[in-house]
């Protein structure tokens, strides 16, 4: 059971440094539209507070994050040239220090969509109420 655990840990780890090379290689011209497309799925449904089935619910809840994840990244990663992905890797290693974050800024333009989200949302319920 130990060792089951330590290996999902280093996967957990593998799969934080994937995200932020992702991202990396999201920004870059020389990535092709397809593999765009699925980097925005892969990063997107990683840190979106809504999934397809509620974290609630018991056991299925996390299924969804524990099967979908891992999946969108794999795609996103086949569809990136091996070279582009690597130098994307090595970047990404820089932006954790200690297994945290060194550059918040990241986090920003997620942010930035969300609370629009959430604006538009709780707009749309006043302009129903009125």
């Amino acid at each position: 059971m130990k060792d089951i655990i330590s290996k999902l840990k280093l996967k957990a780890k593998e799969l934080k440094y994937d995200l932020s090379a992702l991202y990396l290689a999201y920004k870059r011209i020389d990535v092709p539209l397809s593999a765009k497309i699925a980097i925005i799925a892969a990063v997107g449904y990683a840190l979106s507070p809504i999934d397809l089935i509620p974290d609630f619910i018991p056991v299925i809840g996390y299924l969804d994050d524990l099967i979908l994840v891992p999946i969108l990244i794999t795609i996103a990663i086949k569809l990136i040239p091996k070279d582009i992905l690597e130098e994307s890797r090595e970047q990404a290693k820089d932006l954790w220090e200690d297994g945290k974050p060194k550059k918040w800024r990241y986090a920003i333009p997620i942010l930035i969509i969300w609370l629009l989200v959430i604006f538009i949302i709780i707009k749309n319920i006043f302009e129903l109420f009125r």
